[in-house]
């Protein structure tokens, strides 16, 4: 095996997204293999790879590891990106906890009835907009700094520009009111190795769509 860090996963965003991106901001390269049918699934779980019977899994410096906070976490304190004392940690800690809660609502999106949907999209503009948001565009505006936490480039500001693409997926003006945040976004989707990641070709996934359902129920409910 080479030496880079190796994803379990299915062919789409999920809960490995944000993974996918914070190796890339940090310049790490990966190799996936994707999760395609029920046996390949099985295979893990009888190997005993899946501590708790679920992706994502990462294979990386002699790891097996589960448990999306637990891996994003390692990669952000391997790779200089988790604040340089306890105080900054708990602070990105609490701003990654906050853009997660949005996301999940995004990810849960395609599995939703048609009715549910229209719902669910209120919802997430909403939260966005009044609950979310707000929060990170006070810090930006209150501390004058380009990064949220420290004056330097962490994995809350990685989190927090992905889910500001995925909230604009849904609804392309939501960051309207949020000067704060739109300089930000210009100014993180300009770090060059955040700036690869964005570029077609990269190992960014796109949004999961109605008719991918089906296939992800079956390699992991049969």
């Amino acid at each position: 095996m080479s030496g880079k860090p190796k994803l379990y996963y299915f062919d789409g965003r999920g809960k490995m997204e944000s993974i996918r991106w914070l190796l890339a901001a940090a310049g790490v390269e990966f190799e996936e293999e994707f999760l395609e049918t029920r046996e390949q699934y099985e295979k893990l779980l009888q190997d005993g790879f899946l501590l708790f019977q679920q992706v994502p899994l990462v294979e990386m410096d002699g790891m097996k590891m589960v448990q999306t906070r637990a891996i994003l976490s390692y990669i952000a304190a391997k790779h200089n990106l988790y604040g340089k004392d306890l105080k900054e940690r708990a602070l990105i800690d609490m701003y990654a906890e906050g853009t997660t809660d949005l996301m999940v609502l995004i990810m849960m999106y395609p599995f939703l009835t048609p009715e549910d949907k229209e719902k669910q999209l209120a919802t997430i503009i909403k939260k966005a907009t009044q609950r979310y948001f707000p929060v990170y565009e006070k810090v930006l505006k209150g501390h004058g700094e380009d990064f949220l936490v420290g004056n330097q480039f962490s994995w809350a500001d990685v989190q927090l520009l992905e889910a500001i693409l995925m909230v604009e997926e849904k609804s392309s003006s939501v960051l309207a009111d949020f000067p704060h945040l739109q300089a930000f976004k210009v100014r993180i989707s300009s770090i060059p190795t955040v700036k690869k990641f964005l570029q077609p070709g990269s190992p960014r996934k796109p949004p999961m769509e109605v008719k991918d359902v089906p296939g992800i129920m079956k390699i992991f409910y049969g």
